[in-house]
């Protein structure tokens, strides 16, 4: 019989590349579905024209590179990189606009650098601040949840809107998104953010339809799911319970001291917890073990630091949300703090 030597450590969990990627989209099925029955089929049908977007932009760059695409595709880690995608930007959004960000997230993002293990930014928060920063209408415009939706919208009639820009009735998605009343609906954290410019008392505007008690209507319950499938991984050991603990640490504990010394203009932390994509950024997104620290102190802080962004950005900054600035500001930041947060050699 052979014998291998092999330099330490020793212990292998057992857990491959794949394995683990599966585990994440497993895990991320209850928000998705969450988010399609209050968004919409719209979610779905992004889904959908992601997978099979980034599967052949994946394929077409190993072919480019002279490299066979089966190793690539067998980790599934493009298949989590456009599940992310899907999931972070409006429901019926323009196909187009997947397809280019899913050529920034997969080609430029990740192929570029070298392919899987070599990026140093998450892709799919590249791809959304590519977006983000040259559609900000598109990247905006999300409906209101199906109980605030005066027009009940389709699955033919999200295909439509998705892939020629109007429903079967010649409405674009602009006319849609705006109510009864005549006001465009907003996410959450935007009509909190408008609210607070407006000088609208925070307790009068908390009481309009558009927040629940507890956030957002529809939000809460999307960010609950992917708690609960976050919840999942750490138990399965897919993730570890450091990035998401600093994470939502610095989140829950800065908007509570802003909250206590200004309730009129800073939101409450259940709102800061339950809205926009808090959880998601968490558990699926922070959490990446290529873009993210490798030491336990080291991730302890990266995710402090990605809340401590978040908070800022929402409070003073000039987007909504701020988690992918967030976490793309702390992925610069992970070769200093691996550098400082080095654990001591064993002896020394």
């Amino acid at each position: 019989m052979a014998f291998f030597i092999a330099s330490s450590p020793h212990a292998h969990n057992r857990k491959s590349t794949k394995d683990l990627m599966k585990w994440v989209a497993i895990a991320a099925i209850p928000g998705l579905l969450t988010q399609t029955y209050f968004f919409g089929w719209g979610t779905l049908i992004q889904m959908l024209l992601a997978l099979v977007v980034a599967v052949l932009l994946e394929s077409a760059v190993m072919l480019f590179r002279k490299r066979s695409p089966l190793s690539a595709l067998r980790d599934y880690s493009v298949i989590v990189t456009a599940w992310l995608l899907a999931v972070a930007i409006p429901p019926l959004s323009p196909w187009w606009m997947m397809v280019i960000g899913l050529c920034f997230a997969v080609v430029i993002a990740k192929q570029l650098y070298g392919g899987l293990g070599q990026n140093p930014f998450n892709p799919a928060m590249i791809a959304y601040v590519v977006l983000l920063i040259s559609f900000p209408l598109q990247m905006t415009s999300w409906i209101a949840p199906h109980s605030l939706n005066p027009s009940d919208i389709s699955l033919y009639d999200s295909w439509k809107l998705i892939f020629t820009g109007f429903d079967d009735d010649g409405f674009s998605l602009q006319q849609i998104r705006v109510g009864i009343d005549g006001i465009t609906m907003a996410t959450p954290l935007d009509a909190f953010k408008t609210a607070v410019k407006s000088s609208i008392p925070t307790q009068e505007f908390m009481s309009l339809p558009p927040f629940s008690f507890i956030a957002g209507t529809g939000w809460e319950w999307v960010n609950i799911a992917y708690l609960l499938g976050g919840i999942a991984l750490v138990k399965q050991r897919v993730i570890q319970w450091y990035i998401p603990a600093g994470f939502l640490l610095a989140l829950l504990s800065f908007s509570c001291v802003g909250y206590f010394m200004s309730p009129e203009t800073i939101g409450s932390p259940l709102l800061h917890l339950f809205s926009g994509a808090t959880m998601l950024g968490a558990f699926f997104i922070a959490t990446d073990p290529v873009t993210a620290s490798t030491t336990i102190k080291g991730r302890l802080l990266f995710g402090f630091i990605i809340g401590s962004l978040i908070f800022i950005i929402r409070t003073w900054g000039g987007f909504p949300d701020g988690v992918a600035f967030a976490v793309l500001i702390a992925n610069m930041m992970v070769p200093f703090i691996d550098r400082y947060t080095k654990p001591r050699t064993y002896g020394h």
